[in-house]
């Protein structure tokens, strides 16, 4: 396919909370071949360099001074069959819950609990995505990418990646450095359904699914998802906005004696994660706004644009979001997607 170069473009179809934004250069990217070729004969060069996949993530401020390069990159199959595993490999470009249905339809369980997460499968490693209960990271195999520093095509295993809560190598001193072309993943197969959290057990037990399929887990965590979270192409919005914070076991003592119904998880180091939606439903932001953006009526954890905003707009409601959870609670909230 041929690549194609185009300077000032429009982001605003490009990203999920429809902030407007316009590139200085831009294009589309649907092989790792084609960004080798932008990578080795320098165009590049002198540029900041922005990755865009389903732009899900992210919150353009403005106009970017920088080459962006929206990945596109197509393509899913079974790699290898291992005697406890299947090893199956999608395109930076792919969308991830398409992905996340294509294995399932073809019995390889393992994602179901990350159903209708936005975004593609090449952001998905760098976000370390994760929910009700599972994250991107246990059923991780390896990534292919394009090193910016060698202008080679290299394979990074999990160890390598660094994965921590909602964060990766890609995010910390790696970043910038790699674009991701496709992921890998190791599915199980002696697979057993995570349904620890309330919401799911609730919904598989309202179907009468004792013992649920991966699919049947999937189809409930869409179903839950679709009720709580507005659809971005009716209402613009990255969903979560924030991320749960994670408190010692100490400090968590001292809040359950104001809030002894604070929602929180244990982790394994022995810290808690707290619920950042109900801190800020708390604070009395659930419904509120500013100006055009505010949080939503149903999920106090999702910011969305009510029409027209910008990327400022945005941003003054989140400095007010977390300085009324940070002098409620004593609890600071960190924004989940990126700002650009």
């Amino acid at each position: 396919m041929h690549l194609a170069v185009f300077e000032d473009t429009p982001l605003t179809d490009l990203n999920t909370l429809r902030l407007p934004a316009r590139a200085k250069r831009y294009a589309e990217i649907h092989s790792a071949e084609q960004l080798l070729k932008l990578v080795r004969r320098g165009d590049l060069d002198g540029h900041r360099v922005v990755v865009l996949g389903g732009g899900s993530n992210v919150v353009l401020r403005g106009d970017l001074d920088a080459f962006v390069l929206h990945i596109r990159i197509p393509g899913h199959a079974l790699v290898s069959e291992l005697d406890d595993a299947w090893i199956v490999r999608a395109g930076a470009g792919v969308s991830w819950h398409e992905f996340v249905r294509f294995t399932l339809d073809q019995g390889w369980p393992g994602l179901e609990n990350l159903s209708l997460i936005p975004g593609t499968v090449g952001a998905a490693p760098i976000q370390n995505i994760g929910a009700y209960g599972v994250e991107l990271s246990e059923r991780f195999f390896a990534l292919e990418a394009v090193d910016l520093r060698s202008g080679q095509i290299v394979s990074l295993d999990k160890k390598i990646c660094q994965f921590a809560y909602r964060d990766s190598l890609f995010k910390q001193q790696a970043a910038g450095r790699f674009i991701i072309t496709a992921v890998s993943f190791r599915l199980p197969k002696q697979w057993y359904a995570v349904t620890d959290y309330a919401d799911v057990a609730n919904e598989l037990k309202l179907h009468g699914l004792s013992e649920p399929t991966a699919m049947e887990v999937s189809d409930a965590i869409v179903n839950i998802r679709r009720r709580k979270l507005p659809d971005p192409a009716l209402l613009p919005n990255v969903g979560s906005f924030f991320k749960n914070p994670v408190v010692s076991a100490e400090r968590f003592a001292e809040l359950t004696v104001t809030w002894p119904k604070l929602p929180h998880h244990p982790q394994n180091d022995g810290s808690i994660k707290l619920a950042a939606g109900w801190l800020i439903e708390q604070a009395g932001w659930r419904g509120r706004n500013i100006g055009p953006v505010g949080m939503y009526e149903k999920q106090a954890l999702v910011l969305v644009n009510h029409g027209g905003a910008t990327g400022e707009d945005v941003l003054r409601l989140a400095d007010n979001v977390c300085a009324a959870v940070l002098e409620k609670f004593g609890v600071a909230l960190e924004q989940e997607p990126v700002l650009l």
